[in-house]
């Protein structure tokens, strides 16, 4: 009877996962970088934040107040894989349903994206972050917890301000890790880095320019509590642009007419 109804749960817990998945339409980059200027600027060990068109994607999106909805790392050429296409796999991400997997970066190609470098990373330390996420390719998530999935059938839940980052983790902790962010943070957690700590000030020694000195104490959260926006808002964590790293020369830039001048010009024609 146990298995029958695992079974059961599993079955609707893979329907809703599928559905979760589907894309959304009327999506529209932005800025999208192409791959080979992604390729350059990237190093092992980025995250790469991308604006998601799923329907989890909206989901997510409402409840961290963010434009970023997903999260992937680059390993560089530490795999020699490649996808159906030929295309190289040097991201590694995890998706609802399918798990921790290797992709490639040309999949995000026409989207919206950003990468977050941590600082003063040693070599030793990026190859460790790296080492972890390869050691999770396969990790599949439990769709029997339907509560858990369930909660991002609707796009914006009304669910208060201040409760929406626990709404991130709550559930069993299975599925709420197919949140990608959640890997990605064990992963800095592996060598202590810190992403968005909680901070307490303790009394230091006193000194004569003040009565005492302070200093910061940093504590770390649970990685179920981290989101794709938290990356990006890290103070730890340099924002580089691909199209500014190369060198950029606003003089060079052409222009032509402006859109608006051009739905003017088919509106007198």
């Amino acid at each position: 009877m146990t298995q029958i109804k695992e079974s059961i749960l599993a079955r609707i817990g893979t329907w809703i996962a599928q559905r979760l998945e589907r894309e959304t339409s009327g999506y529209q980059p932005y800025t999208p970088s192409d791959p080979e200027t992604l390729y350059r600027t990237l190093q092992p060990g980025d995250i790469l934040l991308i604006e998601g068109n799923r329907k989890i994607s909206a989901a997510i999106k409402y409840l961290t107040q963010s434009t970023w909805s997903h999260a992937a790392l680059y390993i560089g050429d530490a795999l020699d894989e490649k996808n159906e296409e030929g295309h190289a796999k040097r991201l590694i991400e995890v998706n609802l349903g399918r798990g921790c997997t290797a992709e490639p970066l040309e999949n995000y190609q026409t989207f919206n994206t950003r990468i977050c470098r941590a600082s003063g990373l040693t070599p030793e330390d990026r190859q460790t972050i790296v080492n972890f996420m390869i050691s999770k390719i396969g990790l599949q998530y439990d769709t029997k917890n339907i509560l858990d999935m369930a909660r991002y059938l609707l796009p914006t839940p009304p669910v208060p301000v201040r409760w929406r980052r626990r709404m991130i983790e709550f559930g069993s902790g299975d599925p709420t890790r197919a949140i990608c962010s959640t890997l990605i943070a064990q992963a800095f957690h592996e060598i202590n880095y810190p992403i968005l700590p909680e901070i307490t000030a303790a009394p230091g020694r006193a000194r004569a320019t003040s009565d005492y000195s302070r200093r910061e104490i940093l504590h770390i959260r649970h990685y179920s509590l981290f989101t794709p926006r938290d990356f990006d808002l890290s103070p730890y964590f340099q924002i580089v642009k691909p199209t500014l790293e190369f060198g950029f020369d606003y003089k060079k830039v052409i222009w032509g007419p402006s859109i608006n001048d051009k739905e003017a010009d088919k509106l007198n024609a």
